[in-house]
C-alpha cells in the first residue's frame, strides 16, 4: 500500500489516501510466476536458463580464434629505448593438487603493460631460458627488471638486467598482472569447484 499510495491523518480528520499515478501495479504471484508448459516456447525463450549448466569442452572456443601472442604486440620504437623496458616476474599455481607444482613466467611490457612473452614449468634456469627465447628479438636488447630470483642472474645478460625487491616498485606492473591472474583463477575456482589456484 505504501507503494501505490500515500496516506495523511490530520487531528480529528479521517485518513485521506491518494493513489500515485507513477507507480507500477503489484503483481500476485500467480500472475508472476506461471509455469510455462510449451517446449516451442522454451526453445524460443533467449533468456539464460539456471538449470541447464553445460561444461566448456577442453579447450576453449575463443582459444582457436586468438591470434599468437606475436602478431598482436606493438613494436617497439628504436628511438625510445626507455619504452621497451620489461618486468619479469614469475608465480606458482598446481593442477588438480598442489603436489602438482607449475610456475608461470611472464615478461611484460611496462610502457603498454602488454605480456611480450609466457612459460609454464617449473622454477628452474632452463624454464627462465625458455622465456628469455620466448622473447621476440625486437624485445631482446630491452633492459629487463626481475626480483632477485637466481635464474634471471644466470639468464639475463648482466649489462641489461637489473634485480630489485618489490619495495622498489620497478617490477610493481608485472606483480600486479599477477595479481590479477591470482583472482580471475580463484574466481573461476569458486565458481567451478575446481581446484585452480595461482
Amino acid at each position: 500500500m505504501a507503494n501505490n499510495a500515500t496516506s495523511a491523518l490530520v487531528a480529528r480528520v479521517p485518513a485521506v489516501t491518494t493513489r500515485n499515478p507513477t507507480a507500477t501495479r503489484l503483481k500476485s504471484v500467480r500472475e508472476s510466476y506461471v509455469p510455462i508448459m510449451s517446449a516451442a516456447v522454451c526453445a524460443a525463450c533467449h533468456a539464460p536458463s539456471a538449470s541447464r549448466v553445460t561444461r566448456s569442452p577442453v579447450g576453449s572456443k575463443k582459444e582457436t580464434t586468438l591470434p599468437d601472442l606475436k602478431e598482436t604486440l606493438i613494436e617497439p620504437d628504436p628511438a625510445a629505448p626507455a619504452a621497451t623496458i620489461l618486468e619479469l616476474d614469475e608465480l606458482w599455481s598446481f593442477v588438480s593438487k598442489r603436489a602438482n607444482k607449475r610456475w608461470v613466467w611472464i615478461a611484460l611490457r611496462r610502457a603498454t603493460r602488454q605480456v611480450v612473452a609466457y612459460v609454464i614449468g617449473d622454477r628452474s634456469a632452463v624454464t627462465c631460458r625458455k622465456l628469455w627465447e620466448q622473447i621476440p628479438s625486437s624485445y631482446r636488447s630491452a633492459h629487463c627488471y626481475s626480483d632477485l630470483w637466481e635464474a634471471y642472474h644466470l639468464v639475463i645478460p648482466s649489462e641489461q638486467h637489473t634485480a630489485a625487491g618489490k619495495e622498489t616498485g620497478l617490477t610493481a606492473h608485472v606483480e600486479r598482472w599477477n595479481n590479477t591472474l591470482r583472482q580471475a583463477a580463484k574466481t573461476r575456482t569458486l565458481r567451478q569447484k575446481e581446484p585452480v589456484v595461482l
